[in-house]
């Protein structure tokens, strides 16, 4: 048996870019941060809260300043993307062809509830996946394990049979401290970005990569 784990920004959708435009801007013009672009992204991985910690320390703001921020951030983000929605080519193919064939599929997310809805309910995906683990699902972001391996009890599969598509390197690290193998979409990372990781079966730039498409065979 084999199951499919997927991160959802910058994997099953291309809109990073758009997650550190609202970023870059409410740090720079908001909260008084100065952060170049590329500063920015490398600081997106994990919570917003934990996020907000790593660019202004410990102390800056208070939980309930943290939480009013990061919903502030999303909503910029959502108005922004959402004439632009849409699943990264290939997927919705993916998707269907993987529950035509009877494997279990589950979102693995550092997102809010609030963005993962945005996107299952605007894109009708929903109905695809058994499981769900958002940031508010999990103790510990990636690259902990906690979020893919909560997934895998859920589906009630081994870790080991655990395929995890993601876009980011701290992603691929969480698949592989969970047991998992991992396939890369490089919507926002290039492949050296990835050197350090041992857990990489494919690279695609989308779904309708031939190396994608074996899985559903495998």
């Amino acid at each position: 048996m084999k199951a499919f784990l997927f991160d959802l920004n910058g994997t099953m959708i291309n809109d990073m870019r758009y997650h550190l435009d609202a970023w870059h801007y409410m740090i720079n013009h908001d909260l008084g941060g100065s952060l170049d672009r590329e500063a920015v992204k490398k600081e997106m991985y994990g919570k917003n809260e934990e996020l907000l910690v790593r660019v202004f320390g410990e102390g800056r703001f208070s939980p309930a300043e943290m939480a009013q921020i990061s919903m502030e951030k999303e909503k910029r983000y959502q108005q922004t993307y959402l004439p632009h929605l849409q699943l990264i080519a290939g997927l919705s193919q993916f998707l269907e062809s993987a529950r035509q064939q009877g494997i279990p599929m589950a979102i693995g997310s550092a997102a809010i509830n609030f963005n993962i809805d945005f996107v299952l309910d605007n894109l009708h995906i929903r109905h695809y996946f058994k499981a769900i683990v958002s940031a508010e699902s999990v103790q510990l972001s990636k690259p902990h394990p906690e979020t893919y391996l909560m997934a895998a009890r859920l589906l009630d599969v081994p870790p080991s049979s655990c395929i995890v598509f993601e876009d980011a390197p701290k992603g691929v690290e969480a698949a592989a401290n969970a047991g998992m193998k991992s396939v890369v979409l490089t919507t926002m990372h290039s492949r050296e970005e990835f050197a350090a990781c041992n857990n990489i079966i494919a690279f695609a730039d989308d779904y309708t990569s031939p190396e994608i498409a074996r899985l559903l065979s495998i």
